[in-house]
């Protein structure tokens, strides 16, 4: 079973209600299932939402923040767990390994940014976790439809859909996790 999983998503507090509800959604259902999150650390954007919603329903929250983003992002201290980091790097290093998955939700430039990386890791065989893109009103459509050109151009093999799975829902997207082993 999945026991952790790691959610990647905006911090920013201007992102439309939809991805807040979205976020909440999943907080709460995570929670219900006795999953836990891992995330970014922030108490702002999607990402304070969604770790509220876990806390308020009775969940564990495990939050990294780099110390330089502790008060830029404004560290969520209202969490089961707050672990300050050095850099980036580190972050990032820990939200892939204490997560069973990730969960992706819409974001900006950091979300594409720790996507791109856990996809790459796993073509590269540095991971085999499930990699679950939550598409809240269509918003990875134009990335997915970006990815099937760089397959039609020979850019990436066309194994590349192997390495994620699109889900509409949080519904969706919980009974896929649910059905998927935790790997070491």
């Amino acid at each position: 079973m999945i026991k952790n999983i790691t959610v990647y998503c905006s911090s920013s507090n201007h992102a439309p209600q939809a991805y807040f509800d979205c976020a909440a959604l999943l907080g709460k259902s995570l929670a219900e299932r006795g999953i836990g999150l891992v995330f970014g650390g922030g108490d702002v954007g999607l990402m304070g939402c969604v770790a509220d919603s876990v806390m308020h329903h009775g969940g564990r929250v495990r939050g990294i923040i780099p110390r330089f983003l502790q008060e830029k992002e404004v560290a969520h201290y209202g969490i089961s767990e707050l672990h300050v980091v050095t850099t980036m790097h580190e972050r990032k290093m820990k939200l892939t390994e204490w997560g069973d998955a990730f969960v992706v939700l819409p974001g900006g430039f950091g979300t594409l940014d720790e996507l791109m990386e856990i996809i790459t890791w796993k073509h590269l065989g540095h991971h085999q976790k499930p990699i679950i893109l939550l598409n809240c009103n269509g918003f990875w459509d134009p990335l997915l439809a970006f990815f099937n050109r760089i397959a039609e151009e020979c850019m990436v093999g066309k194994e590349y859909t192997n390495y994620y799975t699109v889900c509409s829902t949080t519904k969706e997207a919980l009974e896929f996790l649910e059905k998927q082993e935790p790997i070491p």
